[in-house]
């Protein structure tokens, strides 16, 4: 038999019905009790950070949409980009994180974005072109925290997914299998003994018989020898 849980399969074994076998069971329950709790507690940890990390990424999407709703106010001027190409410059030319571990998960952690350099003349071009080069750069720079968040969550998400698949493969297989198991073991070394105790008082009342017979037997009596006269 095939149990699944998510990606996890365990396949249903014939349980020896043995000594050793009873302390193999033993020992896997007892490691298995061991490490639920670690397992539970990882959960918690991922679940917490998870909502940590909805939390900063709905407040960076909301920064970047702000810068946007600001572009869009003078989204008409742009139609005139005064000779300078704003989507080249304006375009990340590295996006730069560090490495962070988050209850066991490496995830990525934003720092800042490197941008072209941008090289116009400040007499040559309207005033309004070092403000929107600003804005579009400032939006691109939340976009990629933005980006960087959802790249967390994911990482997380997943290692959250697994976690409790784990979780639940201890609780709802591994554990009840061993419990299982060891009961039916049990049941067989304890019916094996009472049968042993069994024979054995039958083997004893037999010998007991078989002496009190020996016992109860009456010995020969020697006849005296007649003298003749």
């Amino acid at each position: 038999m095939i149990v699944v849980i998510g990606e996890q399969k365990t396949v249903a074994k014939k349980i020896k019905l043995t000594r050793p076998e009873l302390k193999r069971y033993r020992d896997a329950q007892t490691r298995y009790e061991r490490y639920l709790p670690m397992l539970k507690l990882k959960q918690q940890q991922l679940q917490m950070t998870l909502r940590e990390v909805a939390a900063r990424r709905r407040e960076a999407r909301q920064a970047r949409d702000e810068v946007e709703a600001a572009i869009r106010r003078y989204r008409g001027v742009l139609s005139d980009r005064a000779g300078v190409p704003f989507r080249e410059w304006a375009t990340p030319a590295e996006i730069r994180v560090s490495k962070k571990n988050i209850a066991g998960v490496e995830v990525p952690v934003f720092e800042d974005v490197v941008f072209p350099e941008a090289r116009y003349s400040l007499f040559a071009t309207p005033p309004w072109v070092d403000q929107t080069l600003a804005d579009l750069r400032e939006r691109s720079r939340r976009a990629a925290a933005v980006d960087v968040l959802d790249e967390q969550e994911r990482l997380l998400h997943a290692e959250l997914v697994r976690i409790i698949q784990r979780v639940n493969l201890f609780e709802k297989i591994m554990i009840p299998q061993a419990r299982e198991a060891i009961r039916k073991i049990r049941i067989k070394l304890g019916d094996e003994m009472t049968a042993a105790v069994g024979r054995a008082k039958i083997t004893k009342d037999h010998l007991a018989g078989t002496l009190d017979a020996e016992r109860g037997t009456p010995m020969a009596t020697p006849t005296a020898g007649r003298t003749e006269p």
